[in-house]
């Protein structure tokens, strides 16, 4: 665990919070926030804008989409935008992955718009299977280090593809946070941050040049021990 600082905290909303803190002292400071989707993190993106509502100087971007439309429920966007972005005073600039678009078409997209960008902040997550961003176990998008998004099969629920940030963009954050909460996570969270690295457990792969993991002690259950 020596790449990571690794906290852990009583409950999920604890470690949410210390999660929204982080992001609106990003929001602060301005530059380029990178946001991941999915359940986990909604509750830190609206208590980030109660923290920080002025995002003015912020140009946001998402880890990765579903290819979906926009106001689709599988939307890492629409979760965005409902739980950030609509409790906003002043909104970032917001660079979405087109997800209506064919996956290779929107991929290509982005991958050419994050040209010249660096993350400041990196927002991740941590699937029961090990997976992070929409990198999943042991596929072959964990070897691409000439691209910035790519397209990307679905490891899990909801099966449709997807455009993901590749580990080669991530690796440039300048702070990655994780947040990874729950009992289900138990077992992820021990082969991402108290095991070897593998291909296996991407989420063991991924790291920005600073990376902190926010647990909640049901995800860390087998970190303490």
């Amino acid at each position: 665990m020596s790449d990571v600082d690794l906290r852990v905290f009583d409950d999920a909303e604890a470690a949410g919070e210390a999660a929204a803190a982080l992001i609106a002292e990003a929001a602060a400071a301005g530059g380029n926030i990178g946001l991941s989707g999915g359940s986990g993190p909604r509750a830190a993106y609206e208590r980030a804008a109660v923290l920080r509502p002025d995002w003015g100087a912020v140009d946001l971007w998402w880890i990765d989409e579903r290819a979906v439309p926009p106001d689709d429920g599988r939307s890492n966007y629409r979760m965005i935008r409902e739980a950030l972005l609509d409790g906003l005073s002043r909104p970032p600039a917001v660079h979405r992955i087109r997800g209506e678009a064919p996956p290779e078409e929107a991929a290509a997209e982005y991958d050419a718009a994050l040209a010249a960008v660096t993350l400041d902040l990196a927002v991740m997550g941590l699937g029961p299977d090990g997976h992070t961003a929409s990198l999943f176990p042991n596929a072959p998008t964990l070897e691409v280090t000439d691209r910035r998004a790519i397209a990307a099969e679905a490891g899990m629920e909801p099966f449709v593809p997807r455009v993901t940030l590749t580990r080669a963009a991530l690796a440039d954050a300048g702070t990655m946070v994780y947040l990874v909460t729950g009992d289900s996570k138990a077992d992820a969270a021990e082969r991402a941050f108290a095991q070897p690295a593998s291909p296996a457990t991407p989420g063991s792969l991924v790291r920005g040049r600073r990376t902190i993991a926010l647990l909640d002690g049901a995800a860390a259950a087998r970190l303490r021990g």
